[in-house]
């Protein structure tokens, strides 16, 4: 008797689109994402920005965006102000960094050891110094913002760079004056009260690209959740080397050839330490002691790079060393 049996499926099966099987993140989430993400640039940028303005220990606020069109931006900026085109990650991720001219000049001031004051007469032009220390400032402002971003793992072509600066904001053409904007004022200032701001602009659909965690693909079904706690059981106990950087210098090959014991090398030992694990930067803190042993004080975690799942081969799973 032959019992091989042909079946024959009784209706297709769905094809669901994208759409409806994925979803984007919900309002309470995106504020959250949105908090987190401005806490963490301003953290990054009052850091990143001590060293340039003579070491002075910053801090520093992102406020909340406002909603506005290109116009309104660029009537907000006014016709002159040391602008800057930046890019943050990736080619397409670009954002508009405007200083006021009096902002300018008074941070070099600052730079040079100077209070830092506003000049009381209004300047129409940018002195060659102030728009080199502009650059710079934007530079280290666009990767801090790249860094926060990707997680604090940003490098090579998208560690973040300004593109072109110019005193017309609409000259570096960041967006068209119709369309729909984000604007966030960025304030900073030192321990003596002295305080300058800056302003962030840029296409609203750019901002929700800059927050980590925003990916616009959540699953709606369970097993992507399910797979995910599976990965986070299997490689959450696995231990990774990580080191404390102290002091990174380089030596010409010929002086290495002739180093000697006894010979003294002079370490200049950075405000922050960094925590790694390879070459991704995990967290940065201070160096001090805790029961006469050398210790490391946590200040910043990069976001999202201590999760479980940032984290895959080829790290070997060696026991962790500070």
């Amino acid at each position: 008797m032959n019992l091989a049996q042909t079946f024959t499926p009784a209706r297709a099966i769905a094809q669901h689109c994208t759409e409806l099987t994925q979803r984007g993140p919900r309002p309470e989430e995106r504020a959250q994402h949105l908090t987190a993400w401005r806490r963490d640039v301003a953290r990054e940028v009052a850091l990143d920005m001590a060293d340039l303005l003579s070491g002075a220990k910053l801090d520093a606020t992102l406020a909340e965006p406002e909603m506005m069109t290109g116009e309104a931006v660029f009537e907000r900026i006014g016709a002159i102000a040391a602008n800057s085109l930046l890019r943050c990650g990736g080619a397409d991720t670009t954002m508009l960094l405007s200083f006021e001219i009096e902002t300018a000049i008074a941070l070099t001031d600052r730079s040079f050891g100077g209070s830092g004051e506003p000049l009381p007469d209004a300047i129409t032009s940018l002195p060659r110094s102030a728009g080199l220390l502009i650059e710079q400032a934007s530079r280290l402002i666009a990767q801090a913002i790249t860094r926060v971003s990707a997680g604090g793992r940003a490098d090579g072509e998208a560690a973040g760079d300004v593109i072109v600066r110019s005193e017309s904001a609409t000259r570096l053409k960041p967006f068209g004056p119709e369309t729909d904007c984000v604007l966030l004022i960025l304030d900073f200032g030192a321990a003596d009260g002295m305080r300058w701001s800056a302003k962030v602009a840029m296409p609203a659909d750019h901002l929700d690209a800059l927050l980590p965690g925003m990916e616009t693909g959540a699953v709606l079904a369970g097993s992507a959740s399910l797979q995910s706690d599976t990965s986070r059981a299997v490689f959450g106990s696995i231990p990774l080397p990580l080191e404390a950087v102290l002091a990174e210098f380089e030596l010409s090959l010929g002086r290495l050839e002739c180093l000697s014991p006894g010979d003294q090398i002079p370490l200049a030992i950075g405000r922050e330490i960094p925590l790694r694990i390879g070459e991704q930067v995990v967290a940065r803190g201070s160096l001090g002691t805790l029961e006469d042993c050398m210790a490391l004080r946590l200040n910043s975690i990069s976001p999202g790079a201590l999760a479980s799942d940032a984290f895959s081969p080829p790290f070997s799973p060696q026991g962790a060393t500070v």
